[in-house]
């Protein structure tokens, strides 16, 4: 357990498929998994996903608030959620699980003692829910678990704000047309196939405007010099620099499109994100007026960010 080469695995042999098995078998998962508490012990939660060791590919992500609980029982919890969900996608390979605490890592490895009771109690449960053979530990800097980073901050974000952390979306699958059939219906007339935004600063824009896509649960899609695109709900957003894109200011009140409206869920989960978005340089509009400046029955967030682009967060209807 000692070798860092990884010959923990030596003795296991690779997944094979087997009648009850979903799916391929996979010789190898890695799973990335994080805690956090804020105030220690204060309002705490985890993260986690699993990523295919070949494209790097995130296949499944995970977060939770614990309520409240110290940092390392948050760490520990983000654990053994990463290894039921890679339980869940193979109970049979390999898992390669890097995280960012020196602490899970040296004490799962069996080269510290694991002395505080709860800690103890989840560190059973990780040994128990997958044969520890199996499982090598792999400790890697912060800078290096931003995803699960992130998930475990949205989990603290949604638990105080008392509502519950809802995974990103990925874009639906589309179905490959039917050549063969020439009477093959046509997609709905009118439906938007994708938005582009042209900017002057690229980087402002993906740190504002991406980051609020990936919150409304676009994905990545693309990225090149001049731009970036993200996907979901069949439609994608482009935001788009470059020498085409002509000198002066972006201003919403001129005659052209004045703003992106989005669906954005409950109305704690509207107010939830326009609270975090005030980090990612956005500010809110019509203050004096929010959340209703749409109309007393339109229960909405209106942003601005630094570049003077809007966007309306819309809840859903009260019911």
């Amino acid at each position: 357990m000692h070798d860092p080469a990884g010959t923990l695995f030596d003795d296991v042999s690779p997944s094979t498929p087997d009648d009850g098995a979903a799916g391929p078998a996979r010789d190898l998962l890695i799973v990335e998994a994080d805690g956090g508490s804020r105030g220690n012990p204060g309002h705490a939660g985890y993260g986690a996903l699993v990523r295919d060791p070949d494209t790097g590919a995130i296949l499944v992500e995970k977060a939770g608030y614990v309520g409240i609980a110290s940092n390392n029982v948050a760490e520990y919890s983000g654990l053994l959620a990463g290894l039921e969900l890679a339980h869940e996608i193979d109970p049979r390979c390999r898992i390669l699980v890097r995280m960012d605490s020196k602490l899970v890592v040296e004490q799962m490895s069996g080269r510290w003692k694991i002395k505080h009771a709860d800690m103890q109690k989840l560190a059973g449960q990780a040994r128990r829910l997958v044969d520890p053979r199996r499982v090598r530990y792999e400790w890697i800097p912060r800078e290096k678990n931003k995803d699960a980073d992130r998930l475990s901050n949205e989990a603290m974000d949604a638990g105080m704000a008392g509502v519950d952390w809802k995974p990103r979306t990925s874009p639906k699958p589309q179905k490959a047309a039917d050549t063969a059939t020439p009477e093959a219906p046509r997609a709905a007339s009118g439906s938007l196939h994708h938005v582009e935004i042209w900017v002057r600063d690229l980087g402002a824009a993906r740190s504002s405007m991406g980051w609020l896509f990936e919150r409304l649960g676009f994905v990545p899609k693309d990225s090149w010099n001049d731009g970036a695109s993200w996907a979901g709900n069949g439609t994608y957003l482009v935001i788009e620099a470059g020498p085409d894109v002509a000198p002066g200011s972006h201003e919403r009140r001129r005659q052209g499109v004045n703003h992106l409206a989005f669906n954005a869920g409950s109305r704690a989960e509207v107010d939830l994100l326009a609270r975090r978005a005030a980090s990612h340089g956005w500010s809110l509009l019509f203050g004096d007026r929010h959340p209703y400046a749409g109309g007393h029955d339109h229960y909405a967030a209106y942003l601005e960010n630094s570049e003077g682009f809007e966007v309306e967060l819309v809840a859903e209807p009260d019911s």
